[in-house]
């Protein structure tokens, strides 16, 4: 696990490329597997510490490693927990504690769509993956990525997002602010809009990385 000083290295590489989810009784008990598996399976879990649960359908389950992740899922983390999720090729989602995501839509090949409904994120692709586009909405705004590395959710108390490595595009309240390598944005409540562009400084992104890892 990488330390925060190596962390906060990391958010100024320079990476400018553009990156704007029998018997009765044995088949009650597979009936939710299927239910999910009929909406598709948008990845599975890579790593979870504390506790983490998917609900679709109406039926919740637990999570543990390499369970699979299905369109549809609304995915929740506990108290003091983390999950990292891989999804598609090549994008992993970490989750903070008390997060809660849905995954509106993930092809392997074409990209995604993710609702952030609370908590902090981390999206992350590995430097030369082909560019998917991807969006995560939340009640703060739209975040447009192709293929990058940033951060999105609470942050000295407010909604901030985070680029360490790339390019994206946040939208809200009728503004539009494109943040590059090393720079963050904050919304200051639902509908608001972003404020400039501006660097973070190491302890804020300190921060920022340990909600999630």
């Amino acid at each position: 696990m990488p330390t925060k000083t190596a962390g906060a290295q990391r958010a100024y590489c320079p990476d400018r490329r553009w990156f704007v989810l029998a018997s009765g009784a044995a088949l009650a008990g597979l009936a939710p597997r299927w239910a999910n598996a009929e909406a598709g399976q948008a990845g599975s879990v890579e790593e979870i510490r504390g506790d983490a649960f998917a609900e679709a359908r109406a039926v919740r389950r637990p999570l543990g490693p390499a369970a699979p992740l299905f369109i549809g899922d609304n995915v929740s983390t506990g108290a003091v927990s983390r999950l990292t999720m891989h999804l598609g090729r090549d994008t992993t989602l970490r989750l903070g504690e008390r997060t809660r995501v849905t995954i509106d839509r993930f092809l392997v090949d074409a990209g995604g769509q993710i609702s952030l409904h609370s908590g902090p994120v981390m999206f992350e692709r590995p430097s030369g993956a082909a560019p998917t586009p991807v969006q995560i909405r939340s009640p703060f705004g739209l975040i447009a990525v192709r293929g990058t590395r940033f951060f999105a959710g609470p942050s000295k108390g407010v909604f901030g997002v985070f680029v360490a490595h790339g390019r994206v595009t946040v939208s809200s309240g009728g503004r539009r602010v494109v943040l590059e390598n090393g720079q963050g944005t904050d919304i200051r409540g639902p509908g608001a809009a972003p404020t400039p562009a501006a660097a973070w400084g190491i302890p804020r992104i300190d921060a920022a990385l340990s909600s999630v890892y």
